[in-house]
């Protein structure tokens, strides 16, 4: 599905060059609900971002059922693009737009028609629950149901692959649990792949069967997320586990 083949991505500014990615490798299947869990800084969004083709890999490839993301341009760089959906951390949505028209705007992008737009973002709003919120505007929603909304926009266009920046960092307890309990029926009965960027373990736990660890540009430890976590090989799997690591 996704393979990641040593992916690296380093900003170059005034003061010299700053290594976000370093040499990364990673296979993720079809169907898998996939974590990637590190400390701020290690690199997490950086990945996200070439992931979705928002930034260019300096070196590496990202290939999405073999084709390579970082060699395409054009009309082909588009409809790759439409095969992944992103739910960014703040939400993104816009805010002089309804709940209705959020969710529409991709589809309205890429030169659907109205009424088909229209009636796409109705379905994906019974799939969040949210129907009775069509009308109102992101002002007028609570942050779980925003990112509700953020959800169904980033399926609006059929994707095969979900890619979550810390979609539950900003929610409460309760609401969390509501909106992992949304993702986990996304994948389960449209068999979209989902991607979480998280720091918090507790997400991973309750809806990954996979997870790689980040640390300083570098993925650690990674596989079967209770594998991993019950026998953490790694002192970065450790601290994030909550272990005391002695040095």
């Amino acid at each position: 599905m996704i393979q990641i083949q040593h992916l690296s991505k380093v900003f170059q500014d005034k003061s010299g060059e700053t290594v976000a990615l370093k040499d990364v490798n990673l296979h993720i299947q079809k169907g898998d609900i996939f974590g990637i869990i590190g400390m701020s800084g290690a690199g997490k969004s950086t990945l996200l971002r070439c992931l979705s083709t928002l930034e260019k890999p300096t070196s590496g490839s990202i290939l999405l059922d073999g084709t390579d993301l970082s060699t395409l341009t054009g009309s082909r760089l588009i409809s790759a693009r439409r095969k992944m959906g992103v739910v960014f951390q703040g939400y993104n949505l816009l805010m002089q737009r309804t709940v209705r028209q959020n969710i529409a705007f991709p589809l309205t992008l890429s030169g659907s028609g109205k009424a088909g737009a229209v009636r796409r973002a109705d379905e994906l709003l019974e799939l969040v629950g949210l129907s009775n919120k069509a009308e109102s505007y992101p002002s007028q929603l609570s942050g779980g149901q925003k990112q509700r909304v953020a959800i169904a926009r980033a399926l609006a266009t059929s994707p095969e692959v979900l890619l979550c920046d810390e979609p539950t960092s900003a929610l409460d307890s309760l609401t969390t649990k509501s909106v992992l309990e949304l993702l986990h029926d996304i994948n389960t009965k449209l068999n979209v792949t989902i991607v979480i960027i998280t720091h918090e373990i507790a997400v991973v736990k309750s809806i990954c069967n996979k997870v790689a660890v980040i640390d300083s540009a570098e993925f650690v430890e990674w596989g079967d997320t209770k594998e991993v976590f019950e026998h953490p090989k790694t002192d970065m799997t450790k601290l994030l586990l909550g272990y005391e690591v002695l040095k």
